[in-house]
């Protein structure tokens, strides 16, 4: 029986550029791929959020529900957390770009927008006050002045933290959907 993809002497197809069948432009994309450092925090607290929901199994088993229900509670909210976590970036579509925050999501229609361009600046370290020179993907809207503009992607956020090749893709591609909408 012979299989073809187990087999060194087949040709491989050249991968196409076109999109995917199911790979629907519409839909809020990130253009890039989460971080290593992202996901390894995302998953440390996820396992301690395991833990949490086994204290609650054995507080529900050995103490009082109410106490159950408040450690299932705070697990719950760490799992949202770790969730919110991985969502964090910078997302396109034909409509805008979007910033997502831990907290916070901000929008921006393409219409206001200027400018997106990668630039040399002081930038801040994990998101921390401290500040390290490096790049940054900068957004300049239409309705601000021109020397206040957004950081989108930073060089020593948790996606691109020691992967100066990632950060040029990620900002490549969305200097690429900025381009595409005519700004």
């Amino acid at each position: 029986m012979p299989l073809p993809f187990l087999t060194a002497d087949r040709t491989f197809e050249a991968a196409s550029e076109s999109a995917l069948p199911y790979d629907d432009r519409n839909r809020w994309r990130r253009p890039y791929r989460p971080g290593p450092w992202r996901v390894g925090v995302a998953a440390l607290v996820l396992m301690v959020a395991s833990f949490v929901l086994f204290a609650a199994i054995l507080i529900a088993l050995t103490g009082s529900s109410s106490s159950a229900g408040v450690v299932l509670g705070i697990g719950l909210v760490v799992i949202a957390g770790a969730l919110r976590m991985l969502r964090v970036g910078v997302w396109v579509s034909p409509r805008g770009v979007r910033q997502v925050g831990l907290l916070v999501t901000r929008t921006v229609p393409w219409e206001r927008v200027v400018s997106v361009r990668t630039v040399q600046q002081p930038v801040r370290w994990l998101g921390l006050p401290r500040t390290v020179q490096g790049q940054a993907l900068v957004l300049a809207r239409r309705d601000r002045a021109a020397g206040d503009a957004t950081a989108l992607l930073t060089t020593h956020t948790l996606d691109f933290l020691d992967r100066p090749a990632a950060f040029d893709r990620a900002a490549d591609a969305v200097e690429a959907w900025a381009a595409e909408r005519g700004r």
